[in-house]
């Protein structure tokens, strides 16, 4: 008999890439994978435990699968991820349903998790190990079939300690792979159809200090910007503390790497950063942007904010608020502080009132709206490429990427194609005709 698995993931792009290896490894061990749980013999959920949110939505989906355990196909109901990392002993007295929980290290052994379940079933197995464990590093990975853009995994947790995160306890120290093995898995990648790369890790910048004693991720950059088949390279999660001006201006000679910059810089207030542990200031932050916008004046600038954190008063807040002014994100990401267990900013003094965060996220948002508009309005009747991504209407209209957004998080280029028929993974070149908050819209000219 050929066991069927189906693989319901949550959260970052980090557990995407965990999930393609638990398909890979599943996959060559001859499992067949199915993309309804209806015909699933074992169900897999790669949860998030990050956040509040997070969490509630991991649980919301564990309880809406084991519905077809109850009264469907499915032997072995798997939880993996950050969640199961974390609670996983809870959550075995709580959900009995559940056969076996899978750390964020232990995801490599799936195929044991599994073996080990059809042979002899009986209570909950954790299988929970030291996060700091290096996992293996052996390229099994399964590609979903079609797929143009591929996250591409360079290290794994983090050194930070940022007083409002959870990961380094989720997901250990930081442990970045080899330049060999990350290109060898590039190269598979685009043997797959992978046109595409996602340079992402908890942080990017600093690549490779644990096992070269130096910064590589530019070394890194040059090794993938000289692989046939990849048209674009993104780059996300740099922090600003250690990016300098020698890799910007080195990211600026790399015509694959895309001169697009993932920043986050959590704040606009100096008090705030340090209760913060960022290990950085605004002044460093603002320099580091002026060194981004004098080597790629055409690039583009992302970053995430946190309001609300403990002790903020409404001072900090103005300085967020000239900070963002001042310095006109391309693209702003942000979140209403989520307190969590197990971080130093659980116990802080002077939390902030829910209501006065929610306020403060909302101004936040309509100062960066108002910059969003203005910004894109410079757009007009100019030309760019993007990356188409699907077919929205009959009516030939496609929906596309810039190499200034990345997938998910930002906007998309609704593109008419007048006759011209277009399909996924087409890199072609479009005139803006229009452009809203954060999408545009523009005409096919061709392709490129």
């Amino acid at each position: 008999m050929t066991y069927q698995y189906y693989i319901e993931t949550l959260g970052c792009s980090k557990n995407f890439v965990d999930s393609e290896i638990m398909m890979g490894r599943l996959t060559k061990a001859a499992y067949r994978q199915v993309f309804d749980p209806a015909l699933a013999d074992i169900i897999i959920v790669n949860t998030c435990g990050f956040i509040e949110s997070a969490k509630e939505e991991s649980l919301d989906t564990i309880f809406e699968l084991l519905d077809y355990k109850e009264r469907g196909n499915c032997r072995y109901f798997i939880v993996a991820g950050c969640l199961s990392q974390r609670y996983a002993a809870e959550l075995a007295a709580e959900i009995p349903q559940i056969d076996a929980f899978v750390g964020t290290t232990t995801f490599d052994d799936i195929v044991d998790v599994v073996k080990k379940l059809q042979v002899a079933k009986g209570d909950a197995t954790l299988y929970i190990d030291n996060c700091d464990r290096v996992t293996l590093d052996d390229g099994v990975r399964r590609i979903a079939k079609g797929a143009v853009t591929g996250y591409l995994k360079i290290s794994e947790g983090c050194d930070n300690r940022c007083t409002y995160c959870i990961i380094p306890k989720l997901r250990g120290r930081y442990r970045s792979r080899t330049i060999e093995s990350i290109v060898a898995e590039a190269k598979q990648m685009v043997a797959a159809g992978i046109s595409e790369l996602i340079v992402i890790a908890q942080d990017t910048s600093r690549y490779g200090i644990d096992i070269y004693g130096t910064y590589k991720l530019l070394d890194l950059l040059r090794e993938l910007n000289a692989l046939n088949g990849i048209r674009w390279i993104r780059l996300q999660y740099m922090y600003p503390d250690i990016l300098d001006e020698t890799v910007i201006s080195g990211i600026a000679e790399l015509d694959k790497v895309v001169n697009y910059f993932d920043i986050p810089v959590q704040h606009g207030s100096n008090a705030v950063l340090k209760r913060m542990n960022r290990n950085t200031s605004v002044e460093h932050i603002e320099s580091v942007i002026q060194a981004i916008r004098k080597h790629c004046p055409a690039g583009t600038v992302r970053t995430t904010m946190i309001v609300g954190f403990p002790g903020e008063t409404e001072a900090d807040f103005e300085a967020m608020i000239g900070f963002v002014k001042r310095v006109r994100f391309d693209r702003l990401g942000a979140f209403v502080y989520s307190r969590e267990e197990d971080t130093p900013a659980y116990n802080m003094p002077n939390q902030v009132a829910g209501d006065v965060a929610a306020a403060r996220y909302a101004e936040l948002m309509t100062v960066q709206q108002a910059i969003s508009e203005s910004l894109q309005a410079l757009k007009r009747d100019t030309h760019c490429a993007v990356l188409i991504e699907e077919v929205v209407e009959e009516n030939n209209i496609y929906v596309a990427r810039t190499a200034y957004d990345a997938p998910e998080i930002d906007g998309v280029c609704y593109v008419h194609s007048h006759g011209k028929q277009l399909a996924s993974g087409d890199f072609v070149t479009v005139k803006i005709t229009d452009t809203l908050e954060f999408d545009i819209i523009g005409d096919y000219v061709e392709h490129c």
